[in-house]
């Protein structure tokens, strides 16, 4: 008991002196780690061939069945978000990052057993659930607690957290195609030794993050920050309680808008690795479509940050108007892109989208400060990020199935994308709807100052 209270909130509170930007190497210590979903898509054709391993036997595992431990995984990372959001600020980030490096390593420990007894049921309980907790729980705590540190830049905050997870797969591709080759053989492509060999470096460096990490005092503000008196527009002062947030339109306008900007990316970069290889057949290797998955996770990374600290300037819903209307066009192009054997330009236009569906999740915790206030923002976008879990099995599905559709319809692998991408453009515009239908949450979902402080149950 004694050993486990330093996980308490209480013994994570910042001493006089602490500097703030010690914080975001805490956050990159987890994010760095678990966004190394990321790069799954990696193990897919590896794990494809588990029993044949130069080509796929008939007892093998199916590509469409191996997409959905990305799926589950995701599906988990927003329930266990949204259910354990109030546990989070309860508890606080240190306990909060513990519990996710157990999780995320032990995800990996599972599966490893799974693929060593070749029951992909394992392999879902292991990855999907036990990981997706770990993913869910490492993903919105060091959210929460950059953006109580910098409230003069939400945006710059919440992009610093969150591009550590779309950067891991930059470290996690390669790694994992590497580690593969180092434990493989003639008879057996090494992805369990790899799962084992990463489920116990990744809990490692998650739990130096826990140790790192540390709040504000109460009533802590930034030397010389001193809060505007006229709020900018669609920015409030006030607060909303995390279960009447529910209530307004706002809270689901915005959960289309993410629900909408994510699935256009998310099933592209599930299977980015396999995609790239068959829609340019013997210009792309193994090798090489891992390098594209890191190259992915770069644009993916660095979009995080750019558009959310765009957005402290030219406004959230500014933004995400930005990402809808240039994704619809980019998306639109790719499949000529493709056709016409252009790689540069496939690959470029694949990097500024994924820019750009970083920059969505990273302008998203901001966008629900503005519309909800800071105090229970933390627990708010735990319940959002259902939006991700719908759209982690909407994407992944639509790109896999639809694909297989076509192989079976007598389409060219290269061509097996094109219905995809013309599918994932329309859902960006149903995305830009509901970003136009957006304004500022009316007055009588606000809590009362007096009522603040009376509220029990989230810190």
């Amino acid at each position: 008991m004694g050993v486990l209270s330093i996980l308490d909130r209480s013994h994570s509170v910042a001493k006089p002196g602490f500097s703030r930007w010690m914080v975001p190497p805490a956050a990159l210590c987890i994010h760095l780690c678990i966004g190394q979903a990321y790069a799954f898509s990696v193990f897919n054709l590896p794990m494809s061939k588990l029993i044949g391993i130069t080509k796929s036997a008939p007892d093998d595992w199916k590509l469409t069945d191996l997409g959905w431990i990305f799926s589950i995984a995701i599906f988990v990372l927003g329930f266990s978000a949204a259910v354990l959001g109030r546990w989070v600020e309860e508890g606080g980030p240190r306990r909060t990052m513990f519990t996710a490096a157990l999780c995320f390593g032990g995800g990996f420990l599972v599966s490893a057993f799974g693929v060593s007894v070749h029951q992909l049921w394992i392999v879902y309980l292991g990855y999907g659930v036990l990981g997706g907790c770990g993913l869910g729980l490492g993903y919105i705590s060091p959210v929460s607690t950059l953006m109580k540190w910098f409230p003069d830049r939400p945006g710059m905050a919440t992009g610093m957290a969150i591009m550590g997870f779309g950067g891991a797969a930059m470290i996690a591709a390669p790694l994992s195609v590497w580690l593969m080759s180092v434990f493989s053989s003639p008879g057996h492509v090494g992805v369990a030794e790899t799962f084992v060999v990463m489920g116990l470096v990744y809990a490692c460096f998650m739990l130096v993050g826990a140790a790192i990490v540390r709040l504000p005092p109460p009533g802590w503000k930034p030397e010389g920050f001193v809060p505007p008196a006229q709020p900018k527009k669609l920015v409030t002062t006030k607060d909303v309680y995390v279960y009447q947030a529910l209530k307004t339109p706002q809270f689901w306008l915005i959960w289309i808008v993410l629900c909408m900007n994510v699935t256009a990316g998310i099933g592209v970069l599930g299977q980015a690795s396999a995609m790239s290889q068959e829609m340019f057949p013997g210009r792309v290797t193994a090798a090489a479509a891992g390098g594209f998955v890191g190259l992915l996770s770069i644009f993916n990374m660095a979009g995080r940050f750019f558009w959310a600290s765009t957005s402290d300037y030219i406004g959230r819903k500014n933004t995400y108007f930005v990402f809808f209307v240039l994704g619809f066009v980019l998306y639109a192009l790719v499949p000529y892109f493709g056709g016409a054997g252009n790689l540069a330009l496939f690959v470029l236009g694949f990097c500024v989208i994924l820019s750009m569906y970083g920059g969505g999740f990273a302008t998203v915790p901001a966008y629900l400060k503005d519309m909800f206030g800071t105090r229970y923002v933390g627990a708010i976008h735990g319940m959002l990020i259902t939006a991700w879990s719908v759209a982690g099995v909407l994407g992944p599905v639509l790109v896999n199935y639809i694909r297989q559709y076509q192989l079976d319809s007598g389409v060219p692998k290269a061509q097996a994308y094109n219905v995809t991408m013309y599918i994932m453009a329309g859902l960006l515009v149903v995305g830009f709807i509901a970003n136009t239908l957006i304004k500022a949450v009316d007055d009588r979902h606000h809590m009362e100052p007096e009522t603040v402080d009376d509220v029990v149950g989230v810190a």
